[in-house]
This record gives structure tokens, sequence and C-alpha cells, in this order.
């Protein structure tokens, strides 16, 4: 099969023909839209580069990464140009949508066409990225997907897990009595809790017009801070200007929790998706500024809910809090690393 490899940056190049279409055929996740992704680069240390790839002008397949540098910026980083000379690497990761796979195949691309295509891809990229490029690293392969990242010099690693929910309820109470006793007392009562606080005001719909923009992004920013940074992580923080653009689309649902003076107290929001939407972010002031400490756990049911009379097939609350998540039924779902060296992206 003849294949037609394109690098993209969403910055400055235009949307690949057939893109839109693309997307909805694969039901990608909304973080795939190309004005997303457009936005989350322009301010971004580790700016996404996206390669399609088409076959007689069809798209069939895509790859999501970010180029890294040793030493993190503030600025947004740069793709082309002089950057292409100091060291840099590919990290094979979709940024916002923790656990997910970062790469999208049309249903006639097989076994064998997704392993060249994957070769193809880190020649490609490599490439683009410059004489500086020391290899490709993927951050969350799920274990089936191993096959095709595979051979001869690639190291191969554990990776931090994600969390999903598979769907098996009639309804909420059928999930709580899955739990453990101690969790579904709990979890009735600090509902009840919310619910009976005249000074918490919850409110959760899907594309938000009312809501302050640099409000999320900073008490996202403030709460990853008190959490501590995450290992080899090259992300930056998100921005304003994204949150914008996402809280308002009709497939992102925000829940968001204020005092009775209008103070944001916290907040989450829910990638809708026909079959598994995912718990993207949550962020809340600490106990001390005046949060209720059940909050989290209210945000749960309702994402649980949700599910649940949505007839979803799952729901997942992406990595990191494994343990905790596993006592409200959420189960681990192993990821693993691929480093690749590269002198062995050339093989």
């Amino acid at each position: 099969m003849t294949w037609e490899v394109r690098v993209l940056d969403p910055r400055t190049d235009p949307e690949p023909e057939g893109w839109a279409g693309f997307l909805v055929a694969q039901q990608a996740p909304v973080p795939w839209d190309y004005g997303l992704l457009r936005v989350e680069s322009r301010f971004s240390r580790s700016p996404n580069v996206l390669t399609v790839i088409s076959a007689g002008g069809e798209i069939v397949a895509a790859v999501l990464a970010m180029l890294c540098a040793p030493v993190a910026s503030e600025r947004p980083g740069a793709v082309r140009g002089v950057a292409r000379l100091g060291p840099r690497w590919v990290e094979v990761q979709h940024a916002w949508l923790s656990g997910y796979p970062p790469w999208l195949f049309s249903d006639g691309v097989d076994a064998a066409d997704r392993r060249e295509i994957m070769r193809r891809f880190e020649r490609a990229v490599g490439r683009f990225t410059g004489p500086g490029c020391l290899g490709v690293v993927y951050r969350t392969v799920e274990p089936e997907a191993l096959d095709m990242l595979t051979g001869r010099g690639r190291h191969v690693l554990d990776t931090m897990p994600t969390s999903v929910l598979e769907n098996r309820f009639v309804d909420v109470e059928g999930w709580l009595a899955s739990l453990r006793r101690s969790r579904r007392l709990s979890l009735r009562g600090q509902s009840k809790k919310v619910a009976a606080d005249p000074d918490v005001i919850v409110r959760g719909e899907a594309a938000r017009i009312d809501l302050d923009a640099r409000e999320l992004a900073t008490l996202l920013r403030k709460h990853r801070e008190r959490m501590g940074q995450v290992k080899f992580d090259r992300r930056g923080p998100i921005t304003a200007e994204y949150f914008a653009e996402l809280v308002r689309r009709p497939d992102v649902i925000t829940t968001t929790y204020h005092d009775a003076d209008g103070r944001l107290l916290a907040f989450g929001n829910v990638l809708d998706h026909p079959v598994a939407p995912l718990h993207q972010h949550w962020a809340a002031v600490t106990p001390e500024e005046g949060r209720p400490k059940h909050l989290y756990f209210d945000a749960v049911v309702r994402n649980v809910r949700h599910m649940i009379e949505g007839n979803r097939k799952s729901l997942s609350m992406g990595r990191g809090l494994t343990d905790l998540k596993a006592t409200l039924g959420f189960q681990p779902v192993p990821l693993l690393g691929v480093i690749v060296p590269r002198p062995v992206t050339r093989w």
C-alpha cells in the first residue's frame, strides 16, 4: 500500500482535509479536535505535532506527540527553525487524555499495517524534529498494542495505570451496592451533605458559557502544584485560552461548586463520549480555604450517574490515585512505556 505521511504543526499548518470526518468515524475523544490542538499548542512549552497518514487521498491513521526539550521553558516551545538543532525528543501521548492511546486507525488498517505505519511515523517525526532528535518515547501503550512498537533496541517499561469502571449497573444504587459497606455509606452521606448545604451551589452542564476560564486555569494550576510535580512530566499548564474553548463545547460537561458569595471552590469536567466518557480534570481549593471535604466524591457519583443513565460502556477516571479509585469500583488498566533511541527509529 502507498501511504503519504505528513507531520503537521497545528499552530501554523491548516487542518488536513477530511480530518473532521476521520474523527467522527473513529469516535475520537474531544481533544483530538484540530482547533483544540491548535489552541493547546499555541501556548505550550512542549507543542503538539500531529502525524497524519493517508492512502488514496483519505486519512487512515494519525499519531499525536509532543516535542520535548531537556530544560523546560515557561515560554511556548518552537517547532521549526533553529530549535531543530537543539536536543529534543518526541513524546507520544495525548497530553490531556490520560490513559488513552495517542493514535487513531481506520477499520481497514490491520496489525501488519499498523506496525509499518508506526515505523514510518518514527522516521518522519524524527526528520521533522531535526538533527537534535534523541528518539521517541511512548508514554501510554496498552498491552494489546505493544506488538506494533516492540523490536530490537526498544526498551519496554511499566508505567502508571489508568482507572476504568465498566458499566454493569441498572442505576446508581446498583453501583453503590457493589462497593464495600464503609465506602457505600460515606458516599451516600457525602452526597446528602452537598445537596443540603446552602453554602455550596452545584451546577453541572455541558456547553458552559458562564465560567471564567482564567479562574478555572488558575485553580487547576494551584491544585497541581499542591499535588507535586509528576516525574519526567514535560506538559505545561492548561491555559485559560484552552479552557475557554473546552468548556463551551456541547460534548464537555463541567461541574462547578461555588460558595454563597460566588467563589469557585472546585470544578471537574467530563469529556462526553458515546462509549467511554473520561473524567478529565479535577481541582479544588484546600479545606483550610473553605472547601467541604466531600466534594470530590460527590463529583464521582455524578460522573457514574452520567455513565449509567447515558448507557455508556465505561467511565475512565484517568491516572493517579489508583488505590482510592479502586475503593469506588474502578479497576486499574495497565499501561506500558516504550523508549526508542534515535538510531533505532532509522531501522
